[in-house]
């Protein structure tokens, strides 16, 4: 709910990295030539109270078992607390992108967990109570039904461990990147940034052929 009231509509940001763009979330980028690109802080472009809201929000998602939090401790073995926790707020604002604009919920939530804050919202909102009538959000009163959903919660976290276990990082060589880059320029011959030799006749040459 915070996200959707500090951003707004969502159908204005054609992807989920416009949005995370917008948010300042994304890292500088930095190149010169040929060379591979190099990433630094993040920008910090657009309303820091929302960008400091997911930063918030993904210290939660941390402590908390499920995917997010192995996220986190696999960026955080290799990168370090604080920029595994600002990689865990990119990945918060891309799943809630993809959440909202297809009108789907978290596979990974937990439905008790999930009624219950959403019913003490409302009740601070004002809403009426109904002592006496069972709710959608009666279910978290039973223990049974927390540690269920904490355990298929726990098995998706592990599963998402399994998965990247594999995983190796790998940089871009300079050839490829040197490629996109003069993609993205008009008018510049990719042939010729990569290095390889035009097969162009010299002026001698069409001179003769003509």
């Amino acid at each position: 709910m915070s996200i959707v009231a500090a951003v707004g509509d969502f159908t204005r940001f054609r992807s989920p990295e416009k949005l995370v763009a917008y948010l300042g979330l994304n890292p500088r980028v930095r190149q010169s030539g040929g060379q591979p690109a190099s990433h630094g802080r993040i920008t910090k472009a657009g309303p820091a109270h929302a960008r400091g809201m997911l930063v918030e929000a993904g210290w939660s998602a941390c402590k908390a078992a499920g995917p997010l939090r192995a996220f986190y401790q696999r960026v955080a073995a290799r990168r370090g607390m604080q920029v595994a926790v600002v990689a865990t707020a990119r990945k918060l604002t891309v799943l809630c992108w993809h959440l909202i604009i297809k009108g789907e919920d978290y596979a990974y939530a937990q439905p008790s967990l999930v009624a219950h804050k959403r019913r003490k919202l409302e009740l601070r909102a004002g809403a009426p109570a109904a002592r006496g009538h069972k709710g959608k959000a009666a279910g978290y009163s039973l223990k049974a039904v927390r540690a269920a959903e904490r355990d298929l919660v726990a098995q998706a976290e592990r599963a998402y461990q399994v998965t990247v276990a594999a995983w190796q990082p790998t940089r871009p060589t300079a050839t490829a990147t040197a490629g996109r880059a003069a993609a993205r320029r008009p008018g510049v011959d990719v042939a010729a940034t990569n290095g390889a030799r035009l097969s162009r006749p010299s002026r001698g040459n069409a001179a003769r052929q003509g």
